[in-house]
């Protein structure tokens, strides 16, 4: 493309009447156009999962814990995908076509922001920058100046540059691309946030040229248009180094997936909780946890998990949206989904605990049980292969090894009614809708079709016969 500046109709949308801001709270800029080639994806880069959760929801997160005036986001490659995934009330969606660089993205904004303020420049694949960096940016540049977010690299490679002149302040930003080998030389880098006066912006977009060897228009050139026009130009560093890495490629997503899960090992082994091995551990969503927990290997957690005091969780647990109550194990390979279970109670091994599923105290939940959409009553035990589904299970109740609730009729799904204190033998099959009585037992192998009374025992007589002359069918 030529290098030059485009006619200003093509470059702003302008807005039918200028906007006002009367808080104090930044507006934020978000933007998330890039296409990303390096990831060798049809899924938008900003929709790359990190965590369990796109890159952009976690810049979002970080946005929205500033309380921000305005939340705008620029899309361009994928732009309608990214609406549909992350589409929230108070983001203002911002159409960038065709993508002429960060300054031109920021162009696209303009109609949506007031002219006063401060407005927070953020980039949607730089998802680890933390709430408390972004306030000490914001604050800095509060009173009208323009702050960037630099950090000193011993590797700079990529980066643009922080010119410096020989008092030591900003001069300018220099792109790597358009850098001499004397300015490549230095270790100062622009991360690419920065919090801009709201008042100036426009004006110094305006003055944005794209003679460069990109052929875009860079928001990095406003830093040359304000030490240009005498406003103070602050710098801040972030606390962390990984803080500020971006994602374009499927390597530096894994880099920073590790960073992130070690991060959140970390702030677990701070809160006390014991992980076997804080290498092997994946957080992807919040994780709450009381005194004296214990976490083996291969655990994921996923949506909001509570772990109260004295759980322990064997290797290679699956948890999504769960509260488990104390003092209760949850054996190895177990999936508990949108569940609750009470304190001192013992699950799996290969368990799984599907959504709706309420387990009370000391309930007894064993290997290669499936239990669905049921609430199952205090110390009763279902120890192997059996599958409870859509039922209501009392008190100390037993189900023998091999017993299911047979709940659909392929059409509609239908209750079981296990009454307190009942015995349920091996091999049981109960046909619902049925209701099996307070203190009744069920004999092996029965097949239940009618309401069981309380009391007694229930079985399903069949005569056994023998024939002697039988012979089993033989291969050729």
């Amino acid at each position: 493309m030529r290098a030059g500046v485009f006619p200003l109709p093509f470059l702003f949308a302008v807005p039918d009447e200028p906007r006002t801001m009367t808080s104090n709270a930044p507006q934020v800029v978000i933007l998330a156009a890039g296409q990303g080639k390096r990831m060798r994806s049809h899924l938008p880069k900003v929709l790359q999962p990190l965590a369990g959760r796109p890159l952009l929801s976690h810049v979002l997160h970080a946005s929205r814990s500033l309380s921000p005036a305005r939340l705008c986001v620029v899309v361009g490659h994928g732009g309608s995908a990214v609406r549909e995934s992350l589409d929230a009330k108070d983001i203002t969606w911002v159409e960038q076509s065709p993508q002429l660089g960060t300054g031109h993205a920021v162009m696209q904004a303009l109609p949506q922001l007031a002219a006063d303020g401060v407005v927070l420049v953020l980039y949607g694949d730089v998802p680890l920058i933390s709430p408390a960096t972004l306030r000490a940016l914001v604050q800095a540049a509060a009173p009208g100046k323009l702050a960037l977010l630099t950090q000193v690299l011993q590797e700079p490679g990529g980066y643009g540059r922080i010119v410096r002149d020989r008092d030591g302040r900003v001069a300018r930003i220099v792109e790597e691309k358009d850098a001499s080998a004397e300015e490549r030389a230095i270790a100062e880098v622009n991360t690419g946030i920065m919090a801009i006066p709201g008042a100036r912006l426009r004006a110094w977009l305006e003055r944005l040229r794209s003679d460069n060897a990109q052929g875009e228009y860079y928001l990095t050139d406003v830093v040359a248009a304000a030490v240009a026009d005498g406003v103070a130009i602050e710098v801040r560093h972030p606390a962390a180094e990984y803080e500020c890495l971006g994602v374009n490629s499927k390597r530096e997503l894994a880099n920073l997936e590790r960073r992130l899960q070690m991060r959140e090992a970390e702030r677990l082994l701070e809160a006390g909780v014991t992980l076997a091995d804080p290498a092997r551990i994946d957080v992807r969503g919040e994780l709450e946890c009381g005194r004296d927990v214990f976490i083996d290997v291969g655990c994921v957690f996923e949506g909001h998990v509570v772990l109260g005091d004295g759980v322990k969780l064997g290797p290679h647990c699956v948890l999504h949206d769960v509260a488990i109550g104390a003092a209760t194990e949850i054996r190895p390979f177990s999936l508990l989904e949108d569940a609750r279970v009470g304190s001192n109670a013992r699950i799996g091994p290969f368990a799984r605990i599907r959504p709706g599923t309420e387990l009370d105290d000391d309930v007894h939940i064993g290997n290669f049980v499936e239990v669905k959409a049921s609430r199952v009553g205090r110390a009763s035990k279902a120890n192997h292969l059996a599958y409870v589904g859509d039922s209501t299970v009392g008190a100390d109740v037993n189900i023998g090894a091999g017993t299911i609730t047979c709940n659909y009729d392929g059409a509609r799904k239908h209750r079981t009614v296990i009454e307190d204190d009942v015995h349920i033998g091996s091999d049981v099959q109960l046909i619902a809708p049925v209701t099996v009585g307070r203190g009744a037992t069920i004999a092996a192998g029965a097949t239940i079709t009618d309401d069981v009374p309380p009391g007694g025992l229930t079985l399903t007589q069949k005569k056994q016969v023998t024939k002697p002359d039988w012979q089993r069918p033989r291969k050729k």
